[in-house]
């Protein structure tokens, strides 16, 4: 089963403890951690990745195209947007333009997946964007139920932050990939 994997940093594997934007070893993140469970994995992480605007889509949509034929695509953006100032809200509506685009080239099994709520650290400070990083679920939730498509929230996966509040560490990479594929299991996705 081809998976495509769409989202940010976390997606990508960016370590921050790096100095550069290194990445962990392959052996760590999640993607490669699906893949060794069987699943063949596109990753199209992209650090800093936000939910890009109608007219900006094409980037992604020319990776699905180049991808296909797939299964499944898993959709896991929004962080960068809260990180720069949007809304749950506004995230979703963006996101809900996103799904609608990839439906037009991509008639297979799409997975959102909301983000890990943010934590307090050397990228987040204040309780604002925490609070709009913990409502995004219920929004992606009603997004996906709505455009019939499937939903996890990896906010209960258990997934460990690092000192940034933001990227995942070796054992989130882990607790991430261990949520996913149950996820997968649990829909006969094998």
């Amino acid at each position: 089963m081809k998976l495509i994997c769409i989202g940010d940093s976390n997606t990508w594997g960016y370590d921050p403890r790096s100095l550069f934007g290194s990445r962990y070893p392959s052996s760590v993140r999640w993607t490669a951690r699906v893949r060794d469970a069987g699943y063949e994995v596109v990753n199209y992480g992209e650090n800093g990745a936000c939910i890009p605007c109608v007219s900006s889509v094409n980037r992604i949509l020319d990776c699905i195209r180049a991808e296909l034929p797939a299964e499944r695509i898993i959709l896991m953006l929004g962080s960068n947007d809260l990180l720069a100032g949007s809304h749950a809200e506004e995230t979703g509506s963006r996101m809900k333009q996103l799904i609608n685009a990839v439906r037009e080239v991509f008639d297979g099994d799409i997975l959102l997946v909301s983000p890990v709520p943010f934590t307090e650290g050397e990228w987040v400070s204040g309780s604002s964007v925490i609070e709009e990083s913990g409502c995004l679920a219920d929004c992606y939730r009603r997004i996906a139920k709505h455009a019939g498509i499937q939903f996890a929230d990896a906010g209960t996966w258990n997934v460990e932050l690092t000192f940034d509040g933001v990227h995942f560490s070796e054992r989130g990479h882990a607790a991430f990939a261990e949520g996913l594929l149950k996820q997968l299991a649990e829909h006969g996705i094998q």
